[in-house]
């Protein structure tokens, strides 16, 4: 299966600062040319994105690239895996570069362990020279700010996991699950995942898979797209009618709670305590995580990551918890109240 007819689709809009990395880390994959296709799915791109894809495409047969007038990153995969070729398929990111290797483990893999998606752990990489970059990648490489996810946090051996990244997956996956959910305008590879493993399939973790995540460089930015993720993840578990994993809870429970204990103890002492309490553990925990990681890095981060601690969890409890206003009790996905907000990169 090693020189078995492969094909990389990439979902991708206002990416000129990383889509070029990205696809010279492709060309550089020890897997056969011959047995390669590439094809980018634009989401209507204002910046140089088109030129650098053009450019490509005229250099190399294999590279072509749509438009994906839906700008989504479910929509590109969906208008591009029914036009490739591949009896295999490696869903990929332009925020990522990849090692060498990527393309040939995951094939290996899915081969051996006849699993249904193959993934790796991924490194993140700061988006910028700069402290708060710095600071922003550590918290989303720490199980304080992730949880459990493994692909973040990284596991010693291949194993089954509920999710991972850029998988790779056979193409009759796609005819027996189906294609990516386009309400799902974030975190659509978890609803796919999701929906894989309700219907027996299994996803395999595997450690010496690596690719390289450039992360939001600035606080806004990871705030803008924690909330996103946050905000659509009430609707996955409408549609899924289950929560798939605990740790996106969190966010939202400690957010939750917060706001009805503040809100309570204006007519409550006690409650005001209770608030007290709870706000005075998530500040030691973020502290003691953040100085573990500073330790191991610079303490000049210690504040920087307190902050970003704090933006990841409040951007995406409260995130959730207009998610669940707006589809578990106003249910604005049936009317299409939700095409006012724009994904942000």
């Amino acid at each position: 299966m090693i020189n078995i007819k492969l094909s990389i689709i990439i979902p991708c809009r206002n990416e000129e600062k990383f889509i070029g990395k990205c696809l010279d880390s492709i060309l550089k994959q020890d897997y056969p040319k011959e047995s390669l296709e590439i094809l980018v799915a634009d989401g209507m791109s204002t910046d140089k994105t088109r030129d650098i894809l053009m450019d490509y495409s005229s250099k190399y047969s294999f590279i072509r690239w749509v438009e994906n007038p839906k700008k989504l990153a479910s929509a590109a995969l969906n208008i591009m895996i029914p036009q490739v070729n591949g009896e295999v398929i490696i869903r990929m990111d332009a925020h990522n570069e990849y090692a060498k290797d990527y393309i040939s483990k995951c094939v290996r893999y899915l081969d051996e362990y006849q699993a249904d998606n193959v993934g790796g752990v991924w490194i993140t990489l700061p988006g910028a020279e700069t402290t708060i970059a710095k600071a922003i990648a550590l918290v989303l490489s720490s199980s304080f700010g992730v949880g459990n996810a493994l692909f973040h946090i990284g596991v010693k051996e291949p194993t089954y996991v509920d999710t991972v990244p850029f998988g790779c997956y056979k193409k009759e996956v796609f005819n027996k699950i189906g294609l990516f959910d386009e309400d799902a305008w974030r975190g659509e590879d978890d609803e796919f995942n999701s929906r894989l493993i309700k219907q027996g399939g299994k996803i395999l973790l595997v450690p010496d898979i690596v690719s390289y995540y450039h992360a939001r460089e600035t606080y806004g930015k990871l705030w803008r797209t924690y909330f996103q993720y946050g905000y659509f993840k009430p609707l996955t578990v409408l549609k899924l009618r289950s929560v798939f994993t605990l740790r996106q809870l969190i966010p939202g429970i400690l957010v939750g709670s917060l706001i009805v204990l503040c809100a309570v103890s204006l007519f409550n002492k006690y409650i005001f305590l209770l608030f007290l309490i709870e706000f005075s553990v998530y500040i030691a925990a973020s502290f003691i995580a953040s100085f573990l990681t500073a330790v191991k890095n610079r303490m000049v981060l210690l504040p920087y990551l307190m902050i970003a601690f704090a933006v990841l969890y409040l951007s995406y409890g409260i995130g959730y918890l207009k998610g669940i206003l707006d589809f578990m009790v106003f249910k604005r996905h049936l009317s299409g109240k939700i095409k006012d907000m724009p994904i942000t990169r």
